[in-house]
């Protein structure tokens, strides 16, 4: 069955994004504004190729990108409902244009007669750049399943998004809808969020909350809060400019930190080069000009410099084995003699179970866990004539690399590094990362 055409389509706004795109922007506006850099595409479900229709689409809806601009009604919106986002930048944001003839190389590779590999490359000034990836991604899977697997419908995709959520909540667990980037299209999103909707006003006795969403878009237009801090590009970038992984993490928190101050957007994710050589920096003391920002000189001469675990509120997790992060950062916290009531975000290929399973081990440990759910509902399907498990493309784009330095990331996974395989290696190194598999983490299978 063919999706209804009636339903919009594309990307709508310049606002349909995450949240830590915006954030991330602000930052790089601030600290790196003329840093060039590169993005490179990967389809690691392969065998999952486009037809030569749809990435005629791609390619049609990219183009009108430019067409895209932050509205005053959309601006207002921004500067209530996101203070941390500061005024030069909302006023960057107002003026900011996609330039996709500029910025985005697209090729399509023919394998077959009927369908070929995307070949797609962004390069730019990373200000100018940061934001196409999440778009990109999302137009690239509603290309496939517009085109290429029509064997679907919407039919109770919102019904399945509420009893998800109401299962969620009955279950104590708090959470955010984080699934833009693979998506099967722009109605299965409103209809996911219309039904976690209708379960949060369903369920307001229940223990459990939802949170938001890291959609801006879908936020603005459903009431919701935006949700999310910082992505491992961020890191990334930082550490291939200045060619220096050492310093990478320690320079990213400062200027987050200086960027939005102590304890906004407090949550930090930990495993770009891996969570061991995170830690190492997170246990240090902040600079003292951090120290002294928002108080006194008087009051900073005899007050504890503190550390860049203190002043954050908690960390996500996007990789590897979670019950074995809860064990880390429990025995990290202890040592550094910080209470209980730190934050876990758990971000990482969630399902209601998995979500379940572990808010009960991480709140036995001391820690409030919350939740980033994304491809398990915006794009959770079953085929109509098998009734079997509709596959989501698995695809993401990745910084490659900035200042002209190959840009990588490790994790805590490693079937999840990613990036120039002798950077990888030298990065390994540099930082004495040792790696480890999480059977729980096979990319090629993540959603079969």
């Amino acid at each position: 069955m063919e999706p209804a055409q009636s339903k919009p389509e594309g990307v709508l706004s310049v606002l349909d994004t995450d949240l830590y795109k915006l954030t991330m922007q602000c930052a790089v506006l601030q600290f790196f504004p003329k840093t060039h850099v590169t993005y490179k595409f990967t389809n690691r479900t392969p065998e999952m190729r486009l037809s030569l229709e749809a990435f005629q689409w791609v390619q049609s809806q990219v183009e009108t990108l430019q067409d895209l601009f932050l509205c005053r009604k959309e601006h207002d919106w921004l500067e209530s409902k996101c203070p941390f986002l500061k005024a030069e930048y909302l006023e960057f944001l107002r003026h900011f244009r996609f330039n996709p003839s500029k910025h985005v190389k697209l090729h399509y590779a023919a394998v077959s007669q009927t369908h070929g590999d995307v070949n797609l490359q962004i390069e730019g000034l990373w200000v100018d750049t940061i934001l196409y990836e999440i778009p990109l991604l999302a137009l690239i899977s509603e290309a496939y399943f517009k085109f290429c697997d029509r064997d679907w419908s919407y039919d109770g995709q919102e019904e399945n998004a509420y009893e998800k959520g109401v299962k969620l909540l009955r279950g104590g667990c708090v959470f955010s809808e984080f699934g833009t980037r693979r998506r099967r299209d722009t109605e299965t999103q409103h209809q996911v969020i219309q039904g976690l909707k209708r379960a949060a006003r369903d369920c307001q006795d229940c223990s459990g909350k939802l949170t938001g969403t890291s959609n801006v878009y879908f936020a603005k237009q459903y009431g919701l809060q935006p949700v999310g801090t910082m992505a491992h590009e961020w890191f990334m970038g930082i550490a291939a400019s200045e060619n220096d992984y050492e310093d990478a993490t320690r320079t990213g928190l400062r200027n987050w930190t200086k960027c939005f101050g102590k304890g906004v957007l407090a949550v930090a994710l930990t495993d770009t080069f891996g969570t061991p050589a995170f830690l190492k920096i997170f246990e240090e003391s902040i600079p003292q000009d951090l120290a002294n920002q928002d108080a006194s000189d008087t009051a900073s001469d005899t007050q504890k410099v503190p550390t860049y675990a203190e002043i954050f509120t908690g960390v996500r997790q996007d990789s590897g084995d979670p019950l074995e992060y809860i064990s880390t950062m429990r025995k990290f916290y202890k040592s550094m003699k910080l209470p209980n009531g730190r934050t876990i975000v758990f971000s990482d290929s969630l399902n209601v179970d998995k979500c379940i399973e572990y808010k009960s081990n991480a709140e036995q440990a001391g820690f409030k866990p919350t939740f980033g759910i994304g491809t398990f509902l915006t794009n959770d399907f079953q085929s109509l004539t098998s009734g079997v498990k509709s596959v989501p493309l698995n695809i993401v784009i990745k910084l490659s690399s900035a200042e002209g330095h190959p840009a990588v990331k490790l994790s805590d996974d490693l079937g999840k590094n990613t990036g120039d395989q002798e950077e990888v290696e030298k990065v390994k190194k540099q930082l004495g990362y040792i790696g480890k598999h999480w059977e729980g983490g096979n990319e090629k299978s993540r959603w079969g």
